[in-house]
């Protein structure tokens, strides 16, 4: 479980940040993106300690939730994933809480572990994040 949930996380704020840097976007939003899929309060005080913009880290996991809540049935079906547990940690971690009220709408298993995903995600991005963002 951690092992997944670390590279959920390494790969959403990764691919989010390479993303940015290659539109060429500001130091600061960059940032502020790097925490986009843990929960916007969390993400805000993240983003703070980077020295990024806490109010634009928030706008960014909302966007992300609603993306991920609404497009991952769809991305799912697409692969032929059908196990609730493996829907809702994937949710969980890349999605955060309002992927995993979405998974919990659907089964309830997929809510428990888009939850296990949500909070261990959390705990994940706020330590190893500002220790990563140091180490640059």
């Amino acid at each position: 479980v951690l092992a997944a949930a670390l590279a959920g996380g390494a790969a959403a704020s990764a691919s989010a940040v390479a993303l940015g840097w290659a539109m060429g976007l500001p130091t600061e939003v960059l940032k502020s993106l790097a925490p986009k899929s843990v929960t916007a309060p969390v993400a805000m005080g993240i983003a703070e300690q980077l020295g990024g913009i806490p109010a634009l880290a928030a706008a960014f996991a909302v966007v992300t939730g609603l993306v991920g809540a609404i497009s991952a049935k769809y991305l799912f079906d697409a692969l032929r994933i059908s196990q609730p547990e493996v829907r809702g940690f994937a949710l969980g971690t890349a999605s955060h809480g309002i992927g995993a009220a979405r998974a919990m709408q659907v089964h309830p298993d997929a809510g428990a572990y888009a939850g296990l995903a949500l909070g261990v995600q959390v705990v994940l991005a706020a330590l190893l994040m500002p220790f990563i963002a140091r180490q640059f």
